[in-house]
């Protein structure tokens, strides 16, 4: 089958002008193959799937940021968001939404109109997944996926965290919060949203997962 975004991409390369037939024809082969990976995607199919991995660069700047009015002001929007959420909800912006469930808490902000750095959202995925591992739980995955969603092309960079497990007084097994997933979703390289969700065990094996306002407290501190 023709793919004309495919072909059309090939017909710039200047390869053949220095490689020879034979090579050149493994190449077209290549991204036409990559090509209809990417047509025929989905998040649980993706046409890449990687590790996460922060160059020395990006850290570099990553722990600046950590330190700077920008990160401060973006936490204390977060608990205040939190705050009215609790005692105001028909006063919290629709920039962000709060999960509830007796399973599930969480929250999840949305970029879709707002013109925000792609870095400084990696920034917020990643300040929040060093909070979490402070309380202190232990990361079990951190892989980024990208696949097609109708005409875009959707990234998620996602996180996966644990409680480092202990026993309680009566021998329930300490649950935290629960399991912690954070995740951003980049649609065509934009800032689309940024999810929070801990999903505690109901289970008699587990002691009551923590209140939901602690686990915030900690986010924001």
């Amino acid at each position: 089958m023709k793919n004309p975004a495919a072909d059309k991409y090939l017909s710039h390369l200047s390869l053949s002008a220095i490689l020879p037939k034979e090579i050149m024809t493994d190449i077209f082969d290549y991204f036409k193959g990559w090509f209809r990976k990417a047509e025929t995607s989905t998040p649980s199919n993706p046409a890449v799937h990687e590790v996460i991995e922060r160059d020395e660069t990006y850290r570099a700047e990553f722990e600046e940021w950590k330190h700077s009015l920008a990160c401060r002001r973006l936490r204390d929007w977060l608990w205040h968001q939190y705050a009215l959420w609790v005692s105001l909800p028909d006063e919290v912006e629709k920039t962000i939404d709060f999960l509830d469930t007796p399973s599930s808490k969480g929250f999840a902000v949305h970029y879709t109109n707002e013109q925000v750095p792609t870095r400084q959202c990696r920034f917020f995925l990643d300040f929040l997944r060093e909070k979490v591992l402070e309380l202190p739980y232990r990361q079990t995955l951190a892989d980024r996926r990208v696949y097609m969603v109708k005409n875009d092309v959707e990234t998620l960079e996602r996180y996966y965290l644990k409680p480092r497990q202990n026993r309680t007084s009566n021998k329930l097994i300490n649950q935290r919060f629960g399991n912690i997933t954070i995740e951003l979703v980049l649609r065509n390289d934009r800032p689309h949203q940024l999810r929070f969700r801990a999903t505690a065990y109901n289970d008699r094996l587990y002691a009551e997962a923590g209140a939901f306002k602690e686990l915030f407290q900690g986010l924001c501190s």
